[in-house]
């Protein structure tokens, strides 16, 4: 009987120490050195999250800030894009490129097949490349344009845009066909355009690109043109208004058309102009903007926002996913892969339109 009573207390002492082992074992990392141990193989709770199913491959995206009108539609095209296709972790760079950096290191460390980066900086694309291929993730930059020669850096480096120039052309001849259509728009009678420039970021692709042939796209239609006043809004709608309020402030009536470099930016320069008593009682003040973007074709359709470049955030999205999601599956990425025409063999151009009150559905 004593023999017995021991057995059974041996084996509840064994079942104890087992449970506390599998108990402690279970609340530590999964990942981290053993010390060499041959000991039977960890219990489930140890093992790390399984990978995406076969087909299904996981693209780290990194946005260069959420709070963007216009990327937040490029957003939501990648995440109904990868529907049935790729999963998708996508990340806020708030605005900041260490921040980014960190991210991507991060989409790096989880082993994700194929990245998708919307560069704070454009000339810190070729830090997140040399990443990349060391640990050979493909990498497409979207919406912002790598230095062509960092583009050359690696064959699975791809970019997705639209050409700055184009819509900055368009902006241009929006006011264009509103300067020959209405004579009343020159207040003083002296032939010359009178406007204001509210700028992106100062040094940005975009920005600079659009600021230029805008204005070139009018001198070009032989309209003499006067700049009043320059200065960059950030693509922010409250900076936008604050920058319109103290042109206005400082220029007033003088100020005969406002060019943004995108829609946030006009939205706020038409908040600044209405509370200045623009489009009431026959006081007009024509506005262009660039992206149409859900808030600005409101604007268009009431009239205050005189017209709009389609800056085509579904299709660059889409053509995002479906580039990355090739790349991950060891796919070359052409027109039967994605859907899309490949210039160069590196690039995805999706092209502006431009958009007034009288086709604006085009643009939903």
């Amino acid at each position: 009987m004593r023999k017995l009573m021991a057995t059974t207390l041996a084996a509840a002492v064994t079942l104890s120490v087992v449970g506390c082992s599998q108990s402690s074992g279970g609340s530590q990392p999964a990942a981290g050195g053993g010390g060499g141990s041959t000991a039977a193989p960890a219990p489930a709770a140890q093992t790390p999250a399984p990978a995406a199913p076969a087909g299904n491959p996981k693209i780290g995206v990194a946005i260069y800030k959420f709070d963007d009108t216009f990327m937040t539609g490029v957003r939501n095209a990648i995440s109904k894009a990868a529907e049935g296709k790729a999963e998708v972790d996508i990340v806020d760079s708030q605005n900041a490129q260490p921040t980014q950096n960190d991210k991507v290191d991060l989409f790096i460390n989880k082993k994700v097949s194929a990245l998708a980066i919307n560069p704070v900086d454009r000339t810190a694309a070729g830090v997140i490349i040399d990443k990349a291929k060391q640990a050979n993730i493909p990498v497409v930059f979207f919406n912002r344009e790598p230095m062509p020669e960092d583009m050359q850096k690696w064959d699975k480096v791809y970019y997705v845009g639209a050409k700055a120039e184009e819509s900055g052309t368009i902006s241009g001849q929006l006011l264009v066909d509103y300067w020959k259509a209405h004579p009343e728009a020159d207040k003083n009678k002296d032939g010359v355009l009178q406007y204001v420039m509210l700028k992106g970021e100062p040094g940005h692709q975009d920005a600079e690109l659009r600021t230029k042939f805008s204005v070139k796209a009018i001198e070009d239609a032989g309209i003499k043109v006067e700049k009043v006043a320059e200065d960059t809004a950030m693509w922010d709608r409250v900076k936008g208004q604050e920058k319109m309020a103290a042109f206005l402030a400082a220029s007033g009536d003088k100020i005969e058309a406002v060019l943004a470099n995108n829609d946030d930016m006009a939205l706020g320069a038409i908040e600044a102009l209405k509370a200045a008593g623009y489009f009431t009682n026959g006081k007009y003040m024509p506005v262009v903007g660039v992206d149409a973007t859900a808030p600005a074709l409101k604007e268009l359709e009431s009239g205050t926002l005189l017209g709009t470049v389609l800056n085509d955030a579904n299709n660059q999205g889409k053509a995002t996913l479906n580039i990355a999601a090739a790349l991950a599956k060891g796919e070359t990425p052409n027109k039967d892969t994605t859907g899309f025409d490949i210039t160069d063999g590196k690039y995805v151009w999706v092209p502006y339109k431009k958009i007034t009150k009288e086709n604006m559905n085009d643009a939903k």
